[in-house]
């Protein structure tokens, strides 16, 4: 499903069957999933230029759930989080729980009435797989629903494995580090937006810094990437999330989701969300778009109105925090109300920047420079911890 740097191919921990089924086989087991947990299965066909060998190799893929049924082991239930277990619902929207149409398996919502499993829902386990495409940011939930599956894990006596899976933002390290106090479920633990690990690599993080409730310790085990490391460029098979269609998106999501919070759009409701901004309130600027329902955004903000703002969709490869963009809207915005919005009556870019200080900064005319140094203090506290977890180069 991609290739290092190097050139050899990727395994996933859910392709490397050798080191977790004799732990899993006889065991009732629970897997938190969508459509990003997928696994590759290689096969002889014969060649084109000839038939009459079967030398060639192609290459399909499979749903984990079904790969592991496959396998002979006992799935009991599916839990899915944000998007759902299909990734079609849209941000933010709650997700019903159901049945799998495939499988019959009942599919438990991580993103609905509850956010954390319930023993309830524990009960008839002995095992829960955790199988998710992270792309890397703090504010991508994927993160948090493990943060949550690890608690409840702990605390009702349950194994958890988690399928490493590449992250194609683990290049870099960078932005504010979240201040406890703007704690939510698009940021909570005190790590940078961008923090340069694996999904495994994370979860071995949050147990062994004591961030469950009560300093509870998750039964962990993290089945391994092979041919790996944190410098490969790699493409992902599948879209993580409805608005992260392709690797461009995905690239720039740790600058541009803070669109999010100004009084404007990221370019939900277009082909090219996080990849555009605008706003009505920047009629100087050049580039204009206009917001309509699609199946990645039901209703985009600014629906039906010309946004002015900017196309990044050609912005070479990221290997840090762009805030230009940001401080150039901020600068242009012409808008009566407020250029942040509000959640709840808080400020949405505090929580998404896990602190007030990047909006107090931007508000107060700082430079992209001047902001980024005011974080490398607490960047390089968070680089020594996370030394300790790391598995890959």
């Amino acid at each position: 499903m991609g290739q290092n740097h190097y050139g050899w191919q990727i395994e996933t921990g859910a392709e490397q069957p050798d080191l977790y089924l004799k732990a899993t086989k006889g065991k009732n087991i629970g897997i938190v999933t969508n459509q990003t947990g997928i696994v590759k299965i290689s096969h002889d066909v014969p060649c084109e230029n000839n038939p009459t060998t079967s030398d060639c190799v192609k290459i399909d893929t499979l749903s984990v759930v079904d790969y592991l049924i496959d396998n002979g082991l006992n799935i009991k239930k599916i839990f899915s989080p944000e998007h759902g277990f299909r990734g079609d619902a849209d941000a933010g929207a709650t997700v019903a729980s159901g049945k799998d149409s495939k499988t019959g398996l009942p599919v438990i919502s991580l993103y609905g009435k509850n956010k954390k499993p319930t023993a309830e829902q524990l009960k008839d386990l002995d095992i829960i797989i955790f199988d998710l495409q992270d792309v890397g940011a703090r504010f991508y939930t994927y993160i948090s629903t493990l943060h949550y599956v690890m608690e409840a894990a702990a605390e009702n006596g349950k194994k958890l494995i988690v399928f490493d899976r590449p992250n194609p933002n683990a290049h870099y390290v960078d932005g504010p580090v979240l201040n406890p106090k703007f704690k939510s479920f698009v940021g909570m633990h005190p790590v940078p937006v961008v923090y340069g690990m694996t999904i495994g690599e994370y979860a071995q993080m949050i147990n062994g810094e004591g961030w469950l409730a009560n300093g509870v310790k998750c039964d962990l085990t993290v089945i391994p990437l092979k041919n790996y490391t944190h410098r490969t460029r790699y493409s992902l098979p599948v879209k993580p999330s409805p608005n992260l269609p392709n690797d461009k998106s995905v690239n720039l999501y740790p600058s541009t989701c803070f669109f999010e919070a100004f009084n404007g759009s990221e370019g939900r409701g277009t082909d090219k969300p996080f990849q555009i901004y605008g706003s009505p309130y920047l009629k100087n600027m050049d580039y204009q778009f206009v917001p309509e329902p699609n199946a990645g955004s039901k209703s985009p903000r600014f629906q039906g109105k010309i946004c002015y703002g900017e196309d990044l969709s050609n912005t070479p490869y990221l290997s840090e925090i762009n805030l230009s963009w940001l401080i150039k809207a901020h600068k242009n915005y012409v808008g009566k109300d407020l250029f942040w919005i509000k959640n709840s009556g808080e400020f949405w870019i505090d929580k998404l920047a896990g602190t007030d200080q990047l909006r107090q900064q931007i508000d107060s005319g700082m430079t992209e420079k001047q902001i980024k140094e005011s974080w490398q203090k607490d960047l390089e506290v968070f680089k020594k911890i996370r030394s300790k977890y790391l598995i890959y180069d």
